[in-house]
């Protein structure tokens, strides 16, 4: 079971469908998609991006050229065959995949899991995650045979190898769209709350993992952060691995989206953890911690925490060196918190603020753009309200 295919850079994934992309296009956000899952989402009659929430100014598919020659030598250099179209079996009746798959194996491995000794549970479940990572075919085999209830059981072993495997098989069985709704109905979201609190940290990473693939259809949302998810990510975002981190700050990203989520995450204590992410450049998270704290801005607790933290000269560093999109997150954030608010205002004129967010306002992303004229605004204003005294 040690044995491990090459591990795809995130970047070649798909955000939706988490495969490599084999027809990577931009969207207007500049966010890159695999072409069939971002069509899909658009056809639903979506108008934002998928990741960053952001409305699209337009729908138009720019292919990304230069991607698509990176993971064209990415396969060829680590043995990985180019990936087919995307999601191909879905549009085959039920049942019609089983010359794509072995199911009689399949079929064997779930007599194992239902009725066998524990290895023979470990190995199935060994077995069942490594074919669910191979293709969507899989995929959809693997399901209908009805694995994904099995799994869920597996998900309380008491051997804990046999849990990592379950969860993982379940993650890479959610990637599948329709798979998604089965394992929320097979009752799967508090068991992997429960492997995410108390599993090894493989299996709490890829438990972070799962949470955040189920979390991609909005009333799983809900589901997720009334299981007690949200606290169990805090910890695994403070202790984890760095892929640990990673897998449970894009969850969080992606259940704060709901209303209700933001107020869990900011009563759970996300925000210190935060800004020592923001303050630790070369820990790897800034990216990350600005675009939670973007969308908890949002909120009036994740407004009202986030200007207790002092966080306004680590947000002007931002804005002043980082990236494109982290300076316009920082703005973001900057905005929400100087509204209404004099005291803050105050700190960032002392801080300079005026200089970079004018800068901001005439080289930054168009959201940057409009973030940084709006706090000058607020910084006009005050001066006004002085000079009239």
């Amino acid at each position: 079971m040690k044995h491990r295919s090459p591990v795809i850079p995130d970047d070649f994934r798909c955000p939706i469908s988490l495969e490599l992309m084999k027809d990577p296009v931009i969207v207007s956000t500049g966010q890159t998609y695999e072409r069939s899952c971002i069509q899909k989402w658009l056809d639903a009659g979506h108008k934002t991006c998928p990741k960053t929430q952001q409305t699209l100014l337009h729908t138009a598919l720019t292919p990304n050229y230069v991607l698509k020659s990176l993971i064209a030598l990415w396969c060829e250099n680590n043995g990985v065959e180019l990936p087919k179209n995307q999601g191909a079996c879905r549009s085959k009746k039920p049942g019609t995949c089983v010359s794509d798959c072995d199911r009689a194996a399949i079929d064997a491995l779930l007599g194992k899991l239902a009725n066998g000794n524990v290895e023979e549970q470990r190995a199935a479940a060994g077995e069942l995650r490594l074919l669910a990572k191979r293709n969507a075919d899989n995929r959809v085999c693997i399901a209908e045979a009805g694995a994904i209830p099995l799994l869920v059981e597996l998900l309380s072993s008491t051997d804990p190898r046999t849990q990592e495997h379950a969860v993982t098989a379940l993650l890479n069985l959610s990637i599948n769209d329709s798979n998604k709704g089965t394992i929320v109905n097979a009752g799967a979201i508090p068991d992997i709350v429960d492997v995410l609190k108390n599993g090894s940290m493989e299996a709490r990473e890829n438990a972070a993992a799962t949470l955040f693939s189920l979390s991609v259809i909005d009333e799983n949302k809900v589901a997720i952060g009334a299981a007690g998810a949200i606290p169990a990510l805090i910890r695994l975002l403070c202790d984890g691995t760095p892929r640990g981190k990673k897998d449970a700050a894009t969850a969080i990203f992606n259940l704060s989206i709901y209303q209700g989520n933001k107020a869990r995450a900011v009563r759970a204590g996300i925000v210190p953890p935060l800004m020592r992410f923001l303050k630790d450049a070369g820990g790897g998270m800034v990216d990350e911690a600005l675009a939670i704290l973007a969308i908890l801005a949002s909120h009036q607790e994740g407004k009202t925490a986030i200007g207790q933290a002092e966080p306004i000269p680590v947000l002007m560093e931002v804005i002043r060196t980082g990236s494109p999109r982290n300076r316009e997150n920082a703005a973001a954030v900057l905005w929400a918190i100087c509204t209404g608010d004099a005291e803050q205002l105050k700190i960032a004129r002392e801080l300079d603020a005026e200089e970079a967010l004018k800068e901001l306002s005439e080289s930054g992303t168009d959201r940057a753009k409009r973030k940084a004229g709006s706090i000058l605004e607020l910084l006009q204003r005050i001066d006004m309200a002085v000079n009239s005294q």
